[in-house]
């Protein structure tokens, strides 16, 4: 006579031979670890009952994560010819420009990569002033002391990597 029972993880019904009665297997279906009872064990399965408003409940938490997935998701699309504008752009010096164009070359040789795209982000705005700041930068044989110990190819690496980010 086969033992019937239910797999504990996935629900599937299960056969299997007498002999297999109290030991462990492995569900045929979803591969889980699981005891196989005995036919003449007497012993009584405890179970609970299914709860509704637990079913209910997950039902509804499930449909809320996936309203503010897809909420996400939309607020990351940007309309057809709209450009992001990362706020109100403010005036800066060419002096402090270089000073922060400097700031991210040095980042990047660093390889501080995440303060490097926050110093970019502020550089973008300012584009083509930056970009004859960088132009400077790349022509001058003596380079500026804070990056003089950067070397060459770095250093154009990381200035085209700038002039690709803001424009």
């Amino acid at each position: 006579m086969a033992i019937i029972f239910h797999c504990e993880h996935c629900g599937k019904k299960i056969e299997a031979a007498e002999s297999a009665g109290g030991k462990w297997g492995k569900c045929p279906a979803c591969h889980n670890r699981l005891y196989v009872p005995t036919l003449d064990s007497g012993e009584e399965l405890k179970l609970a009952p299914i709860d509704v408003t637990d079913k209910e409940r997950e039902k509804q938490l499930m449909a809320e994560t996936h309203k503010l997935t897809q909420d996400i998701l939309q607020e990351r699309e940007v309309p057809e010819g709209a450009t992001e504008t990362a706020g109100p752009v403010f005036e800066m010096s060419e002096r402090e420009l270089m000073k922060y164009i400097i700031m991210y070359l040095r980042l990047m040789a660093d390889s501080e990569l995440y303060e490097a795209k926050r110093i970019a982000a502020l550089i973008a705005p300012h584009g083509v002033q930056a970009v004859k700041i960088l132009d400077k930068i790349a022509l001058s044989e003596i380079p500026e002391p804070e990056l003089a110990d950067i070397s060459q190819l770095v250093l154009s690496g990381s200035i085209r990597a700038l002039r690709d980010e803001i424009s």
